[in-house]
């Protein structure tokens, strides 16, 4: 009998009878051989046996957005290292992807794999249109590789339905000449929501003396995510209770939260939204000099060097809130397999994933400034030699204090409910008490008929 040996080994799909098994070959054994095609056998002779390729198969991969939000390295990465794995692209621009997902999702014509928002992805596993990877996940990766950001697309009941394409938080960013001109010390990691307030308004200036504010000491969102969110739960509030059923708006501390956002366009040290939009946003106005901070999401780090790259400027942790504690919001893209694709593209596409949660694939997403990696060693190696130089405010503060925005799987709907009349609260179109009651019900609602 020939001794068999192994110089490779790889997972391999084989379909048998209608029965997928997935064959995980480690150093090989006589009852478990190597099907990679780089695998020989060899005898008493010295003779080889070509060991059988893997089967082909098709995998049709959706990128929203195109190759401007996915690093095309990373999905070349992949193909190079998968031949047998026939690879399609299907990209478009985020809107006419969108759009056209759903017809596709409803017509069991949709990509093998594409990503979407996270909230979205959570939809679309109540719905059963994502498959659940936790069983892949529990089979082939070491969680204890990762961050606890590798699970933003799982439900309370435990179900995975999304693995992240990157992850976007906040941390709070300054104009380092604006706080040495007034000669006012720097933001620290120490600093509360009271000492961003205080601060915010000793920098709020009249620069040229004409009586109106040119220079605003914080720029505001109007947004969820670096908006009125972070500052609800800095005051110990909530948007949903822990159920992800219950509103909580009408709470106490969630309508203090909600008063200190508003009160910071109220007092004057936020620009208002007529000239937020005549700006073109609170990270044009901070880009442009005109505010000394905001709260700035990862990915704005690309945009801020490519329009204003003399700005001298650097971030720190989000403040800590009045409990002592720090909430750092995270936005997150998720990947998902799609529930109707055949079994072998299913794995094909797993197949994908754990290329794109490997080192390689992650140092690359790292490298390029437009999200955080979920791989702990490739988040040692974010790009510290340009601005913001203090990369740690992003990633040791989702490390410490990372959350998402009590995402549900009808959080679309619920935030699309309650979004003008935050809005309309931070225009003074309405008042703070009559708009949390608005948006209480709003949102109480459409958590109702989910």
């Amino acid at each position: 009998m020939k001794k068999i040996t192994f110089k490779h080994a790889v997972k391999v799909t084989i379909v048998s009878l209608g029965t997928l098994v997935l064959a995980a070959c480690g150093s090989g054994s006589a009852e478990n051989p190597s099907t990679s095609p780089n695998a020989s056998a060899g005898g008493a002779s010295g003779g080889y046996e070509t060991a059988t390729p893997p089967k082909e198969v098709k995998l049709k991969i959706g990128l929203p957005g195109g190759y401007d939000v996915t690093n095309k390295a990373i999905v070349d990465g992949f193909i190079a290292k998968f031949p047998h794995i026939k690879t399609e692209i299907q990209e478009a621009p985020w809107g006419d992807f969108t759009t056209k997902i759903t017809t596709e999702i409803a017509g069991g014509t949709a990509p093998d794999i594409w990503f979407q928002e996270n909230a979205v992805i959570l939809g679309y596993g109540k719905r059963g249109v994502a498959e659940d990877l936790s069983a892949y996940i529990d089979r082939d990766l070491n969680e204890s590789e990762y961050i606890d950001g590798l699970f933003t697309a799982k439900t309370p009941e435990g179900q995975v339905y999304g693995i992240p394409h990157g992850i976007n938080p906040v941390a709070l960013a300054y104009n380092k000449k604006i706080f040495t001109d007034a000669n006012v010390p720097f933001p620290t990691d120490d600093w509360t929501y009271t000492d961003l307030i205080e601060t915010a308004r000793k920098l709020t200036k009249d620069t040229n003396g004409d009586g109106q504010t040119d220079q605003y000491g914080f720029s505001a969102s109007q947004g969820i995510t670096q908006g009125w969110y972070p500052w609800v739960r800095s005051h110990g509030g909530h948007a949903l209770d822990d159920t992800l059923k219950k509103a909580m708006f009408a709470e106490p501390k969630s309508v203090e939260g909600i008063t200190a956002w508003a009160n910071l366009v109220k007092e004057g040290v936020s620009p208002t939204d007529d000239y937020l939009k005549v700006a073109g946003g609170d990270w044009k106005v901070f880009g442009n000099g005109e505010a000394a901070m905001f709260f700035m999401q990862y990915s704005l780090q690309v945009l801020l060097k490519n329009n204003f790259e003399a700005l001298d400027y650097d971030t720190v942790m989000m403040p800590k809130g009045t409990d002592g504690n720090r909430i750092v919001p995270m936005v997150t893209n998720s990947w998902l397999i799609f529930s109707k694709a055949k079994q072998e593209s299913k794995e094909a596409a797993w197949e994908f994933l754990k290329y794109y949660l490997s080192e390689e694939a992650q140092n690359i997403l790292s490298a390029s400034g437009a999200s955080i990696p979920v791989h702990k060693n490739a988040m040692t190696k974010l790009d510290e030699t340009a601005n913001p130089k203090n990369k740690k405010a992003f990633s040791d503060g989702i490390a410490q204090s990372g959350v998402t925005t009590d995402e549900s799987a009808s959080w679309q709907e619920w935030r699309t409910a309650a979004q003008p009349v935050f809005a309309e609260i931070y225009t003074q179109k309405v008042s703070l008490e009559e708009g949390m009651k608005q948006i209480q019900q709003k949102v109480q609602d459409v958590l109702d008929q989910n």
